[in-house]
């Protein structure tokens, strides 16, 4: 099983939400999971929120993928949004977001978390899917594109050199 298939439930799709800043998107995934995993909502925008005083986890080209560890989470959960409009998210290339994925993993993360966070940085690099999620027109088309993504295998030709 792909790894992003078992963080990504359709009920965690959220597309076009009105939001102005990260912080109201930060609000908006504590409400989600809290609804989901019986998590506070407070205790995941904390994490999310001390997670990204620490350095901004927009990527560039529209995407960010804010994540934090929470105490009690039994295993990784992830939430894609979409926003109606690009928000400011300190990204490298400076230009604002609107293609995210909250990642939320258990306290002492393994290098499980790290593959994770790998694949969504590698699905999100590819212009094509970028594109395809600005696109879709409902959450479950979303969540298709999203875990029928395949990461690349690595290219054993360049290691070889």
């Amino acid at each position: 099983m792909r790894l992003l298939e078992r963080l990504l439930p359709a009920s965690n799709v959220i597309l076009d939400l009105d939001v102005t800043s990260k912080k109201r998107v930060f609000e908006h995934a504590g409400m989600l999971f809290e609804n989901t995993l019986a998590i506070g909502r407070g205790k995941i925008f904390d994490a999310l929120l001390a997670r990204e005083r620490l350095g901004s986890t927009g990527l560039g080209h529209g995407v960010a993928i804010p994540h934090g560890r929470i105490s009690g989470l039994k295993e990784a959960a992830g939430a894609f949004i979409r926003t109606k409009t690009p928000i400011a998210f300190e990204a490298p290339d400076a230009n604002p977001v609107n293609l995210i994925f909250v990642l939320l993993v258990p306290e002492k993360a393994t290098d499980q978390h790290l593959q994770i966070l790998s694949e969504l940085a590698q699905m999100f690099s590819e212009r094509k899917i970028r594109s395809t999620l600005n696109d879709v027109a409902d959450a479950d088309s979303a969540q298709r594109v999203i875990i029928e993504w395949e990461p690349h295998a690595p290219d054993r030709r360049r290691a070889a050199v």
